[in-house]
């Protein structure tokens, strides 16, 4: 299909390069590890909406060659128990990630589960020390979601460097991240969120807007200056379609490019997932190969 305005930023061709690229690695740890990586998700009462994201990030791992599954928790599951299931994944040393399902439920707290992830095995960089690596420009794990908000304006040529960007939600996985990973590229960037007074005159200034804030139609066509490349990161249900946060209609006829929803940076957050995943278990496995190392000693005197 093709549209008259704006270039389509599409996730899906990017997403089979970058798990053709990690099938390999798979394929080549398993040969020197005797198993494939695994990954574990925990996911606290089956019926929650995010279980369908997160069985299609099962579905990639199983086209690579990663041993992925889930971790089942009652709806009622106490923040005990899911702080200890997800430290005995930690302890687990045929598990090399572990995602947690989001949103948790009111009654477990959100830092007390972030805090019981090993780092080295938090592939969606919730931890505070990957968050805080990120912010460093440092190198840890970055959220996946932002990661592929930056990366697929990188593997389609467009220009970051210089240029004002608009970030709109200030998410810790989502708008934060984006933000910093955009100045990381030399954009200069603005961070809008709810109370920002004259959202639109923001926007109407940027040659790139991010948009992460959970509000189907939230930036329309007449916002946008004529040109802005448009990064669309929701995910919203209306009237039984899937739509982001970008008035699609309006914005493509403005924009001179734009990711659809869907098609656009989901392919890409899970297919870069994979990728997290393929690097913490090969960090892991490299851990694990120097302890066993024997002490270097001063050698006969």
């Amino acid at each position: 299909m093709t549209f008259p305005g704006a270039r389509l930023l599409e996730g899906g061709a990017m997403a089979a390069e970058i798990r053709t690229a990690v099938a390999e690695d798979v394929a080549s740890f398993t040969a020197t590890q005797g198993r494939p990586p695994g990954l574990r998700v925990v996911i606290i009462g089956k019926d929650a909406p995010s279980t369908v994201y997160l069985e299609r990030i099962l579905r990639g791992c199983a086209k690579v060659g990663i041993d992925a599954g889930f971790v089942e928790l009652e709806g009622e599951a106490t923040e005990a128990k899911v702080t200890a299931t997800v430290r005995a994944l930690n302890d687990d040393p045929s598990v090399d990630g572990v995602i947690v399902q989001m949103p948790l439920p009111g009654t477990i707290r959100l830092r007390a589960v972030i805090d019981a992830i090993d780092p080295a095995k938090d592939i969606d960089g919730i931890h505070p020390l990957n968050a805080g690596l990120l912010r460093l420009g440092y190198d840890g794990f970055l959220p996946a979601t932002a990661h592929a908000a930056v990366e697929i304006l990188r593997r389609s040529a467009i220009e970051i460097e210089g240029r004002d960007a608009v970030v709109i939600g200030r998410s810790a996985v989502v708008g934060m991240p984006a933000a910093f990973l955009l100045v990381r590229e030399d954009a200069t960037v603005t961070v809008c969120h709810r109370r920002t007074r004259d959202l639109a005159g923001h926007v109407r200034r940027a040659d790139i807007v991010v948009v992460a804030a959970g509000h189907p139609g939230l930036v329309t066509g007449a916002m946008l200056k004529p040109g802005a490349v448009v990064v669309d990161v929701g995910i919203n249900v209306v009237d039984g379609r899937i739509v982001g946060d970008v008035d699609f209609e309006s914005a493509r006829e403005v924009a001179s490019a734009i990711t659809p929803v869907p098609g656009g940076v989901g392919p890409l957050t899970n297919a870069l997932l994979l990728t997290h995943l393929i690097r913490a278990a090969e960090r892991q496995a490299a851990e694990r190969q120097a302890s066993r190392q024997p002490a270097v000693t001063g050698g006969d005197r």
